[in-house]
Parts: structure tokens; C-alpha cells; sequence
């Protein structure tokens, strides 16, 4: 997409960074017989035309499989229970985790992830910074982008956790609301696996 971007803004046309508009404004130049451009540019838009129709297939036929695995996997099921899990995070995480008792606790298992806060001691005070981002980059963008969605639901919702949500708003940045849940989802997501519960919105279960 950007790629495609760049060439039309190199011949004077400026799109919206928008997957829609892009796929719309590559249609209508590569269809268009008036279009004004040269026929190799015309041919070059329309193999990346083809090409983006070839990957759209692809991600179709992959996520039909992730759809499938999460369906019949018990362990992604129970996960998937829990508010800004879908069926790609469940399936990531339970194909990574892998050994359940490589992590002694909860925390552990967040601080794999890179969600937990950095942390320097000196003269016996303790200061907390930003997460400390080691880990799967990757698992941890999935739990920080379900966190966010969850976050933009939870308005005017009376249940514990948007309870919980509304209040750690009031007193931080959404960015660091949205790791806070991140991290809380991990942590249950650990006690879920390890301790082969089910998860319990109401109260939800208990970890380390």
C-alpha cells in the first residue's frame, strides 16, 4: 500500500492513507482508458492490483485455519473468553507458551511479554518507568491492541473490570491504561492455562 502511495504521488495523485481509498483509487486509474498515464505505468498498477488480490486470498485462507484451530483448541476457548482476546492472540499465545511451567507466576509470564514497568532502586526507593518492551513484540502488540478496543468499549459499562478501567483513567494516560489491561490479561491468561480454570467475568479468577 505504500508502495503504491508513493508512485501515485510521484504523477501528481495524492491519496488519503486509507486502505479503502488506495484500493479504490488503484482501481479506477488501472481500469481507466483515460487515465493520462503511460501503459507501463497503467501495467505496473495493475499487477500490484493482481498482487494485492493474490495476498487478500491468502490472509482469507489463513484466517480461515486460525478460525478453525481457535474453534477446536480447548485452551484457546478458554482464553478466548476473556474481553480483548479474538482468536489471533488466543492462538498466538497458546502456540508460544508451549510449557506451562517454564513461568512460576502470572507476573513472570507478563514480564516475558514485556509488560511489566522497568523498574531502578537507589537508596532504598524503588522508581517505576515504561514497560520494559523485552520479549515477544509481537504477543505483546496483540494484548496492547485488544486492550485498546476493550478500553473504547468500556464507557458507561458497571461491570468490575470497566469499574476498574474508568478509574485508572482518571488518573493516567489511556497509553498507559491500555498496558495496565494488557498486563492484567496476562496474568490471567497465565492463571487460566497453568491452573486449567475458567474464566469468570463476574469476579474473574485469581493470580499471582
Amino acid at each position: 500500500m505504500n508502495q503504491v502511495r508513493g508512485l501515485l504521488g510521484e504523477h501528481g495523485v495524492v491519496v488519503a492513507r486509507d486502505i479503502t481509498r488506495i484500493r479504490r483509487a488503484l482501481g479506477e486509474i488501472s481500469d481507466s482508458n483515460e487515465s493520462g498515464f503511460g501503459d507501463i505505468f497503467i501495467d505496473m498498477l495493475r499487477d500490484m492490483r493482481d498482487e494485492l488480490g493474490e495476498l487478500d486470498i491468502r490472509l482469507a485462507g489463513y484466517n480461515r485455519r486460525i478460525k478453525n484451530l481457535f474453534r477446536s483448541n480447548e485452551m484457546c476457548q478458554r482464553i478466548g473468553r476473556i474481553e480483548g482476546v479474538g482468536p489471533i492472540t488466543a492462538t498466538a499465545l497458546v502456540a508460544a507458551i508451549g510449557d506451562k511451567s517454564c513461568f512460576k507466576n502470572g507476573r513472570q509470564f507478563a514480564a516475558w511479554l514485556g509488560l511489566v514497568p522497568k523498574q531502578h532502586s537507589s537508596g532504598g526507593k524503588a522508581r517505576l518507568f515504561g514497560i520494559s518492551k523485552r520479549g515477544d513484540r509481537y504477543l505483546r502488540t496483540l494484548l496492547i491492541h485488544g486492550a485498546r478496543a476493550v478500553l473504547s468499549r468500556a464507557a458507561g459499562k458497571t461491570d468490575a473490570r470497566s469499574q476498574w478501567i474508568g478509574r485508572m483513567r482518571e488518573r493516567r494516560h489511556p497509553n498507559v491504561v491500555a498496558v495496565a489491561l494488557a498486563n492484567k490479561n496476562a496474568r490471567i491468561i497465565w492463571s487460566l492455562l497453568s491452573k486449567d480454570q475458567e474464566y469468570r467475568p463476574a469476579h474473574e479468577v485469581s493470580f499471582s
